[in-house]
C-alpha cells in the first residue's frame, strides 16, 4: 500500500499550496483596497470631490446679474456697463458690438472697448478670478445658442490673455446661450439686448483661490 501514502502525501502538499496562494491574495487586495498614499511621497493621494472643486473656484451660480449699476473711472464707453456689489463686478458688452451677427471672431472695433475693460481689471482687480459669459437671442437652436455664446465667450477670454495681460490660470468661460434673456425675444431690439458678453471678476478677498 506505499503508494497509498504517497498519493496522499501528494494531495497534502496540494491542499497546503492550495491554500496559501489564496491567503496571499486576499492579503494583496486588502492593501490594493485601503491604500490611499501617493506611492512616491507617502501623502494622502488627492481628492476630487465637488467640495475640492468648491473650494478653488467661485461661485459663478450665485452672481446677481442684474446687480445695480455703479461707476468706473477707466471706463467711458456708454457701450459699457458696469454692475456688482461688494463681492464681484460685471462689466456687460453688446455682442453686436463685439461681433458680426452669427459670429465669433471678434471684429476690430471690439479692441478698444476691450482695452478699457482690461485696463480696469488690471488696474481694481489685479489677480483676481474671471468669468465670461456668453449670452445670446433666442433665434435658432438652443444647443447651437449655447456653443454660439461659449465660442464668443471664449474669443473674449483669449483677447484678455493675449492683448489685456490676464492670467490665464485666473480666466473661464460660460455661456448661458438663450437661457438667461434681460429682454423680450419677441422684438429686434429686445434680441439685440439678449446678445452679450459679460466679464465677471470677484474681488481678491471674496473668490476662493
Amino acid at each position: 500500500m506505499w503508494w497509498l501514502w504517497i498519493l496522499l502525501g501528494l494531495i497534502a502538499i496540494a491542499l497546503f499550496y492550495f491554500i496559501t496562494r489564496r491567503s496571499d491574495n486576499r492579503s494583496s487586495e486588502a492593501t490594493a483596497t485601503t491604500d490611499t498614499s501617493n506611492s512616491a511621497t507617502g501623502a494622502p493621494a488627492p481628492t476630487t470631490s465637488i467640495e475640492s472643486a468648491a473650494a478653488t473656484h467661485p461661485d459663478w451660480s450665485g452672481v446677481d446679474f442684474n446687480s445695480p449699476e455703479t461707476s468706473d473711472p477707466d471706463i467711458t464707453d456708454r457701450d459699457i456697463s458696469v454692475r456688482g456689489n461688494n463681492s464681484y463686478t460685471i462689466y456687460s458688452l453688446g455682442e453686436n458690438i463685439l461681433f458680426a451677427t452669427g459670429q465669433s471672431t471678434l471684429q476690430g472695433t471690439a479692441d478698444r472697448k476691450l482695452k478699457q475693460v482690461a485696463s480696469s481689471l488690471n488696474r481694481r482687480f489685479k489677480g483676481s478670478t474671471v468669468g465670461v459669459f456668453g449670452n445670446t437671442d433666442s433665434a435658432g437652436g438652443a444647443g447651437d445658442n449655447k456653443q454660439l455664446g461659449a465660442e464668443r465667450a471664449a474669443a473674449v477670454k483669449d483677447w484678455l490673455i493675449k492683448n489685456g495681460g490676464l492670467d490665464q490660470s485666473k480666466l473661464s468661460v460660460q455661456s448661458f446661450g438663450e437661457s438667461r434673456p434681460v429682454a423680450s425675444n419677441a422684438t429686434a431690439g429686445g434680441r439685440q439686448q439678449n446678445r452679450n458678453v459679460e466679464i465677471v471678476v470677484f474681488e481678491n478677498s471674496t473668490a476662493n483661490q
